[in-house]
């Protein structure tokens, strides 16, 4: 029996080489297969092909040309969200049954988040990453959903410019549309929100988040262990997450409430929860731990339907 599913990687840039590194480096049930690009200089082709990897400059086209094409069964997309409703549906035109884990803001498939709805898609043809910011805080919003309803959440992602590509830089309004669907759909907002900084200070920061939550009146301590369980368990696969101080509460009395765009007058718990995420510094420095709850999410979700797929292959 096959003990590991290839994979191919679209997008040769951040996010593409630092998930390739971390398959060649921790992969259980998935290889690298080949690494598609479209720029012939890009460094992470070059990275590719020096680890023995199968390259080519171009696109999913030049993919199919590949020899290995017909061994692969899952395909990473970290371009871009236009160019993810390309790549997927040709490719899907000549292999339907590959599994397509997609890195960008598109939303073909399913919003996954492992730790809050990480089994619920692995029979998924497609599924979506949301984005580095929903992966670093989506789980704490969750994590108050799952003690008191959440009326509002609104999120603040700070990066490094310098982490942030030209697949990155090319996605910031699909980064909050994507973002604040996924707080509602996965974290159980009422109304989600969110906002992403791209920091050009020097020496770079890392990268830090910022969780607001408005719910209905809870007991603080309990919102306070959900959140410190849920941060545990995302640190089983980004052990750089971090709370970077005691979640903070308000309470918000019915007599002086919030005013909050689109949803009203509102009354009730403010939590606020402040986050650092620190990177592996596979590819980029430590500063860059947006590629790495990225990646590390990713590959997760693709080592569970790996695993999955695997047995299936072995009971048949």
């Amino acid at each position: 029996m096959t003990r590991k599913l290839k994979a191919a990687i679209i997008g040769s840039g951040n996010i593409g080489t630092d998930l390739m590194i971390k398959i060649l480096r921790h992969g259980a049930h998935v290889e690298m297969g080949a690494m598609v690009g479209i720029d012939p200089a890009s460094d992470g082709l070059a990275r590719a092909a020096r680890l023995g990897v199968a390259t080519t400059h171009e696109g999913v086209q030049g993919l199919t040309r590949l020899p290995v094409f017909g061994e692969i069964d899952v395909v990473f997309d970290a371009t871009s969200a236009g160019a993810h409703v390309k790549n997927d549906a040709f490719l899907r035109g000549l292999r339907p049954s590959l599994r397509m884990i997609d890195l960008t803001p598109a939303a073909i498939g399913p919003y996954c988040i492992p730790v809050v709805n990480g089994d619920a898609h692995l029979d998924a043809h497609n599924v979506n990453m949301v984005t580095c910011g929903g992966q670093a805080t989506i789980p704490m919003v969750a994590a108050v959903s799952r003690v008191a309803p959440v009326l509002y959440a609104e999120i603040v992602a700070s990066i490094s410019s310098k982490s942030a590509g030209p697949g990155t830089r090319a996605n910031i309004d699909e980064f909050t549309e994507t973002t604040s669907k996924a707080i509602e759909a996965i974290g159980g907002a009422g109304k989600g929100k969110a906002i992403i900084v791209l920091n050009p200070a020097e020496p770079p920061l890392i990268m830090r988040d910022t969780v607001y939550c408005l719910s209905e009146m809870a007991d603080e301590a309990a919102i306070a262990a959900s959140i410190d369980a849920m941060a545990a368990e995302v640190r089983q696969y980004v052990p750089g997450y971090r709370l970077k101080q005691k979640v903070q509460f308000d309470r918000i009395p019915a007599d002086a409430p919030l005013v909050v765009p689109g949803v009203g007058r509102v009354s009730g718990l403010k939590t606020s929860v402040f986050l650092e995420v620190e990177g592996a510094a596979h590819y980029l420095p430590a500063y860059a731990g947006n590629l790495d709850i990225m990646t590390s999410a990713a590959l997760t979700i693709a080592e569970r339907m790996a695993s999955a797929m695997l047995a299936q292959r072995a009971a048949a």
